[in-house]
This record gives structure tokens, sequence and C-alpha cells, in this order.
């Protein structure tokens, strides 16, 4: 369902004296464009978020869940994954919140307890352990955080690997219990890239600045990628969900060729719409050919349906040059300086990503699909 306005109007903005310096993160700069924006208020189905969060970090981000299914009705969502259900009871709270009173709308991911277990040798026996246990509780899956690979140390002090073999019963014990491992590998490729004026993220990361992994301190970006394929390799039986189209959304191309070697992953299109959004002909390329290894997700929370809109504008509409961000006053280097346009996906790829590969991975939440529909 969508709808056709003008461009709202912009507060003014104070003169730059002719002989003063702009600063770059002062620099916002207002398109002349005129163009019809659709905003898409619903989605054309009923939608599965498979990537979302309630505790990341530690503190509750999402607290009124009342609220948040408010939200998800006013955007066509019919259930939402919790990836942030922990193990023992952090993992029952979860389940009593979220699952106690909506028991049809949401499902939850144990997670790794990194910090009980790395003290340990047989890290991964203990947590294929943890994991069987959290699934007998109800946990649908497990997500795995980029920290693995990336900063997560042994009792040696030594980096672990995304294919240390110390892993092998964990992941191995997901194909066993026949969950999904919903796992974040890298990030977006420049955030590996020297941090100069080349850098298309430079606002971003020196907002962030312990975001940036380039330097001896950590493995290249393609050094991630290869030993998160000799994971899918290692493992046919288990099923991966790449988080952030497998950190490959800057280079469709090679996430295609993946997916073609290993049939055993999936992936999310999470906190991607910047990316996808700019590259619109190769996304429609992309999740049609793709169509049933590609799953939707937020990734932002409490979710809002108004940052969802924001999604379905990219996906369904042919609309060119507008934010990536619901946020009007969001900095326009937030992610990266440019606007994003419509893909116009095929109807059947638009159907498989918002809820029919969802629901080969999980079927339970077939009725809430449908009560959608």
């Amino acid at each position: 369902m969508s709808s056709i306005s003008s461009i709202s109007s912009i507060s003014p903005i104070s003169p730059v004296p002719m002989d003063s310096q702009l600063s770059l993160h002062d620099f916002r700069p207002r398109s002349m464009l005129r163009r019809p924006a659709h905003h898409v208020d619903q989605p054309r189905y009923p939608v599965l978020d498979m990537h979302n969060h309630s505790q990341w970090g530690g503190p509750w981000q999402v607290t009124d869940i009342s609220g948040l299914v408010a939200e998800m009705d006013a955007a066509r969502v019919a259930a939402m994954v919790d990836l942030d259900g922990g193990n023992g009871d952090r993992l029952k709270t979860h389940l009593e919140r979220f699952r106690g009173p909506y028991p049809d709308r949401f499902s939850v991911f144990a997670s790794c307890d990194w910090g009980r277990h790395l003290p340990y040798d047989d890290f991964g026996d203990r947590m294929a352990r943890d994991l069987r246990a959290s699934v007998a509780a109800g946990a649908e899956g497990l997500k795995v955080w980029k920290e693995l690979g990336l900063t997560l140390k042994d009792n040696q002090d030594r980096l672990i690997a995304l294919d240390d073999v110390r892993l092998v019963p964990l992941f191995a014990a997901a194909g066993e219990l026949h969950v999904p491992i919903l796992i974040h590998v890298a990030d977006p490729m420049a955030f590996f890239e020297p941090l100069d004026a080349a850098n298309e993220r430079y606002e971003e990361l020196i907002r962030h600045p312990d975001w940036h992994f380039y330097g001896p301190a950590f493995p290249t970006f393609d050094r991630l990628m290869e030993q998160f394929e000799h994971v899918l390799e290692r493992h046919p039986d288990t099923l991966f969900i790449g988080a952030h189209v497998a950190s490959l959304a800057e280079d469709l191309g090679r996430a295609r060729g993946l997916m073609k070697r290993r049939p055993n992953l999936v992936v999310d299109i999470a906190a991607r719409t910047a990316e996808l959004g700019r590259q619109p002909r190769a996304t429609r390329e992309f999740l049609g050919e793709a169509a049933g290894r590609v799953v939707f997700g937020l990734d932002d929370w409490p979710a809002r349906a108004r940052d969802y809109r924001v999604v379905y504008r990219m996906l369904e509409t042919t609309d060119e040059y507008f934010p990536y961000t619901s946020d009007p006053d969001a900095h326009p280097g937030a992610q990266g300086r440019w606007c994003i346009y419509g893909a116009d996906v095929d109807d059947t790829a638009l159907r498989a990503l918002y809820y029919e590969t969802a629901l080969g991975i999980l079927p339970r939440l077939r009725t809430a699909v449908e009560r959608m529909a």
C-alpha cells in the first residue's frame, strides 16, 4: 500500500560567509531533485524479520513488548527473531518476555557464552552442551557475533579463527539439532581499509573508532571470508545464515558465487539498505537469482514501523535518490555520503525474501504469517 506525497520542507540553514571554510562535518547538502516519493506504508506481503535485537551489549533496548508488537502490526511484520537470548537464566527471561505473551510472534536464538568458556581448551564442546540445553529450553537457533575471528582470544592469548577446529563440536551440534546459525562474519569492507581520504566510511569510523579493523592486530577482510567458507565446507549439514549479505553487500557477485559453492548458506539483508540501495539494478538481479536463499532482517532496535518502511521503499519502488534512514536529523555521513534508489524487486523474489524462505527455516511461525496475509 503506497501513497505519493511532495518533498517535505527543510528548516533553513544559516548562511556561511564567503571567506570562511566549511568543515565536512557541517556540510549537509540539500538535493535540488524534484521527484515523486512513494511512501510504502505496508509491504506487498507479510514480513518475517529474521534479524533483530532486544538486549544488545548488556542493557535492555526493548522493554515495551506490546508497543513493539504494535509497531510490527503497523509495518505488517508477522514475526521477529530476537537474537539476544543467551543461555540459561537469560534465555529463560527472553522466552518469558517475548514468547510468553506472544508465542506466535517471536523466535528466540541462543548465543555463545565466551566469558564462561574461553578459559578452557574445550570451549567448543562446552558451548555445544550449552546449545543442546538451550534448544531443549526453547531456543530455535544460534547467533554468533563478529567478535569471533576479530577479537576473541583463547587462554594462551591467541586470536581464535572462525575455522578453529575447537569450534567443530558447536557448529556440528547445530546441524544435529536442525537449528540455524546466524553468523556475523565481518563488517563493511571499508572498515578493513586505512582510515584516509579514500575511505568512504571515514565519517562513520571517526565517530566509531572501535569499528575500524585495519592493521596487524586484525585479520584482513579476505582472510575472514576464507575462514568462513572453510567453516561452510566443513559443516555441510549445518545451515548458516550469513548476516548482512554474508558481509558482502558491496560485492554481490562474490556473495552469489559463495552461495553457489556452499548450498548450506542463506544470507540476510539486515542493516544493508544503504549498500543495496545504491546499486538497485545489481540488487534486483541478486535477489532474483538468489530467491529462496535470502531472508529479511531489519537490525534496528527497538524496531519502528518507519524504519521498516525505508527498506520496503528500497525493495518495492523505482524511486530515485532518497535517504537510507528514516531519521530526518541523521548526519549525511551516518554510513556513507550517498542516497539510495528503489530496486523494484521482482514479485516472486520479494515474496521469498519477505517470508517464504524464512518459513522454511522456522516453520513454527507460519500461523503468524498467515494471519497477516
